[in-house]
């Protein structure tokens, strides 16, 4: 397979990227680019996205060490203050 890169500021970026060492030639800084980039998969599901250890919030709820507890926690509306003009 043969690549060309006709934008001389991708270019740019591959030499700088030599010169400042680790890579060998371009094919390894595309190798390199190529491999810290995600590749385009399916979306992914809640659940799959979720780590084993977290829980949903409609879990967390569920869980609670509060429910049944007939806990109100709605609060008196704000009727503002009186201000001196």
């Amino acid at each position: 397979m043969t690549i060309e890169i006709n934008s001389p500021e991708v270019e740019a970026i591959i030499r700088n990227r030599m010169a400042a060492g680790g890579f060998r030639n371009a094919e390894d800084v595309i190798v390199q680019a190529l491999m810290s980039t995600p590749q385009a998969e399916a979306p992914a599901t809640a659940a799959q996205r979720r780590p084993a250890a977290r829980k949903s919030l409609a879990q967390l709820f569920a869980d609670s060490p509060f429910q049944g507890l007939d806990m109100n926690f709605e609060r008196d509306s704000d009727c503002g203050r009186d201000v001196e003009l």
